[in-house]
């Protein structure tokens, strides 16, 4: 797990997925305890192209977004939906009404609809399936809207290409708000009535500065909703990922939802109470001794070149045109 790209919490214990790996031990759904150790995993039915976050509905089931192309070439996307206690997950492939796009974040609605956002610079587009998903099939989906998240000066390792795209996404447990984060910021909206899509393009987010995390493509809610927790795909500098503590002050503890079936944990779990200090604070750590990812770090680096090259292009053409 050295490549961790999807967080959510569970109880007193979490579930990560990597990002895409040629390794195979490393394609599944991990179940952790609250000392980051495995305590179930789940494997896939067939190779994952490119796993990039993790969402959790209402009723426990896990959502994995299969949805990164770095490339832009992919012809569909996919979706992996793990319910409670089921034994492997199912496959719900999908098609972009405009072409191929990277993407690294994935919201579930209120009401169990997911909706993928993606990876581009400045404005990212919104898109939810346009029908049922099918199993085995390819469901068509539709661009709902966009969102573009403010610009701050936070720092991080990407400078301004790193407050520009959205790298991971969460729902809060009551569903009453929602999350996007860059690799320097958070951005939390709230969302009253349920509709996920009118919440990102009308309302006005309260940013969370997630300053210097080495390479951060990972945000959730803790179990009582009353913090965000935040997991970085690798150190940087060889020590072992960490996941964070951000408070939410003054935020009510949320009715927990239901729990997909997990070995019993062992080991101290984070604690529900949001301390009162606004600096995030470490709520678990693995004790094994890492391997440092240069390849992720690496394509992480090319791929925010590339949104900056295309970002010109953009311009350029703009300027001719005039």
């Amino acid at each position: 797990m050295d490549e961790l790209s999807g967080l959510v919490a569970v109880g007193d214990g979490f579930v990560v997925v990597n990002d895409g790996s040629d390794f195979a031990d490393r394609r599944r759904i991990f179940f952790l305890n609250g000392s980051c150790k495995v305590t179930k995993t789940v494997r896939y039915p067939t190779r994952p192209r490119d796993t990039e976050d993790l969402g959790r509905a209402a009723d426990g089931t896990l959502w994995v977004a299969d949805i990164g192309d770095n490339s832009e070439s992919r012809s569909t996307v996919a979706l992996w939906r793990l319910a409670p206690g089921a034994k492997t997950p199912t496959l719900y492939r999908l098609t972009y009404p405009d072409g191929a796009h990277d993407a690294e974040a994935v919201l579930i609605a209120p009401d169990g609809a997911p909706v993928i956002v993606t990876k581009s610079g400045g404005t990212a587009g919104l898109y939810e399936p346009a029908g049922a998903l099918k199993r085995g099939g390819t469901t068509p989906m539709r661009k709902a809207g966009e969102v573009t998240v403010p610009l701050t000066s936070t720092s991080n390792p990407f400078s301004f290409l790193g407050r520009a795209v959205v790298t991971g996404g969460a729902t809060s447990p009551e569903g009453r708000h929602v999350v996007l984060r860059t690799y320097a910021d958070a951005f939390e909206y709230d969302v009253p009535d349920g509709d996920v899509i009118k919440a990102l393009t009308t309302g006005k987010p309260k940013q969370i500065a997630l300053p210097d995390e080495p390479q951060g493509e990972s945000v959730t809610y803790s179990a009582d909703g009353r913090s965000l927790l935040t997991v970085s795909e690798s150190s940087g500098d060889g020590t072992p990922p960490v996941i964070l503590r951000y408070p939410l002050p003054d935020r009510p503890a949320a009715t927990p939802s239901p729990s997909p079936a997990t070995s019993p944990s062992s080991g101290a779990g984070p604690s529900e109470a949001a301390p009162a200090s606004p600096q995030p604070t470490v709520v678990a750590a693995p004790d094994d001794q890492p391997r440092f990812n240069y390849i992720a770090v690496v394509a992480g680096a090319v791929a925010l070149i590339g949104v900056a090259l295309a970002a010109v292009l953009v311009l350029t053409r703009r300027a001719r045109k005039r």
